[in-house]
């Protein structure tokens, strides 16, 4: 079901990282997490939240999601190249320009939803401009979520040059659009509805390659 390569590793399946931080501790071709979701990722709008924090430079293209099925990258989040960060539903990307990704660690949303189109960052807490990007579009199911790479086709194509290094915590994902109010609580550490496709507190998740689980001290 996930991507092999030549490098040793094992998946072991695990439940729940509350109060834990995911480490990627430098770039590699075949360490990730894949999530499982709670419920099929047929979706006409969405919440995904994330806290992370990175050292490398702004010119390196990173992967922060990366969900894709048979033949597409369903939904797939980056910071690119030129510091901007961006996301993609099957096609070409919209990009948004934030405050940078640093050492010290940013709660990052991101809200779409079919109907209008409408899509927005968040970035601690504070909204970009509104953008409008693929209305009348729906996200596949029956694909794999990845962090830490980008599949580039479906069981494999990983790349060094795009993997997540740093840390990463918090990953939850809502089939919903938050209101500003319910996103402003969750960067602030406090109680929101639980995410109803990803859930930190109750993840299903398989580590692969070099990724450390540590306490969120």
């Amino acid at each position: 079901m996930f991507p092999l390569n030549d490098a040793a590793f094992c998946l072991v399946p695990a439940v729940g990282l509350s109060e834990k931080v995911l480490v990627f501790p430098y770039e590699t071709d075949f360490s990730f997490v894949a999530l499982v979701p709670q419920k099929e990722m047929a979706l006409r709008a969405f919440t995904l939240c994330m806290r992370v924090a990175t050292e490398l430079p702004e010119e390196r293209q990173i992967i922060l999601f990366a969900y894709r099925t048979a033949d597409y990258d369903e939904l797939n989040v980056w910071r690119e190249k030129d510091g901007r960060v961006s996301f993609y539903l099957s096609g070409d990307g919209v990009f948004f320009r934030l405050p940078p990704l640093s050492t010290f660690r940013t709660s990052l949303c991101l809200t779409w939803e079919s109907r209008s189109g409408l899509a927005a960052f968040w970035a601690d807490g504070r909204r970009s401009t509104y953008q409008v990007y693929k209305p009348g579009h729906s996200v596949r199911p029956k694909g794999t979520v990845l962090l830490g790479q980008d599949p580039d086709k479906h069981l494999g194509g990983l790349e060094a040059t795009q993997s997540f290094v740093g840390e990463m915590t918090d990953v939850n994902m809502w089939d919903s659009v938050l209101s500003r109010s319910m996103i402003q609580a969750w960067h602030y550490g406090h109680k929101v509805p639980k995410g109803n496709i990803f859930d930190w507190a109750s993840l299903e998740y398989e580590l692969s390659g070099n990724v450390l689980v540590v306490d969120d001290d």
